[in-house]
């Protein structure tokens, strides 16, 4: 899914985000406002997850949301 679409659809897409990173918290999520490298990175952080894997979760959920929309 493209990006774009992801952060004009934040809102919509937190309870999937949320769904798929459980750890995250609420405040986690509205703070990467649809930025992917701030998702990555919070991710990686909560996870304990090399980056690129962490790059590779979020690429794999983006896939997944577009069915979504």
């Amino acid at each position: 899914m493209n990006w774009d679409t992801i952060q004009g659809n934040w809102k919509q897409l937190t309870g999937s985000i949320q769904s798929k990173w459980g750890e995250l918290t609420d405040d986690e999520v509205q703070e990467a406002k649809g930025d992917r490298e701030v998702l990555v990175g919070k991710i990686q952080e909560r996870y304990g997850v090399a980056r690129d894997e962490a790059e590779r979760q979020v690429d794999e959920w983006a896939d997944s949301a577009k069915a979504m929309f």
